[in-house]
């Protein structure tokens, strides 16, 4: 009878961690590491930007077009590359939800790095406004592509190519749709 009982509370022991939840990063911001200089750490938040400190484990991002593997602890890993220079972070994650990607300038000012997030709709914004100032002012064209040229240049020359901003504003439309 011993062996029964023995037998039957392994058994609910062991279907509560079948059954166990999985945890997935539904969103994430990207913030200077505290505990190293010129490293940046990303953190899984919920909707009202409060770290989730449930999430634990390895997680693959691609940051910048490379795979990386971050280990999460109570909803912070870091990202163990120096940033030499201000410069645009692109990271993505995808889960079984679907995927999940932002894009940041890491401003670099006294030896401390400030992340500010960029929006889809400024990336589009931008260029559009260029164009539609230079339509409607005829003689604004010249220097409508003259600051156009200076965006593209600040953009390339900041780590921000044309498929990482093309695709940036691929999932922002695709949030939209999706939410």
């Amino acid at each position: 009878m011993k062996k029964i009982l023995f037998t039957c509370c392994l058994f609910m022991i062991a279907s509560g961690f079948a059954f166990a939840d999985t945890v997935s990063i539904k969103h994430f911001v990207v913030k200077e590491n505290p505990f190293a200089k010129d490293e940046i750490a990303i953190v899984a938040v919920d909707t009202g930007k409060n770290i989730q400190e449930n999430v634990n484990g390895t997680f693959s991002f691609t940051i910048n077009g490379f795979v990386e593997t971050l280990k999460f602890e109570k909803g912070t890993a870091f990202f163990r590359h120096k940033l030499e220079k201000s410069s645009f972070i692109f990271a993505r994650h995808q889960n079984d939800e679907g995927t999940t990607s932002m894009l940041y300038y890491v401003y670099r000012h006294d030896s401390k790095l400030t992340p500010v997030k960029i929006s889809w709709i400024l990336l589009i914004a931008i260029p559009l406004g260029l164009v539609l100032i230079g339509y409607l002012f005829k003689r604004f064209i010249i220097i409508a592509l003259i600051i156009f040229c200076i965006f593209l240049y600040f953009n390339y020359h900041n780590g921000l190519s044309i498929p990482t901003f093309f695709q940036s504003v691929l999932d922002g439309l695709k949030g939209i749709f999706s939410s």
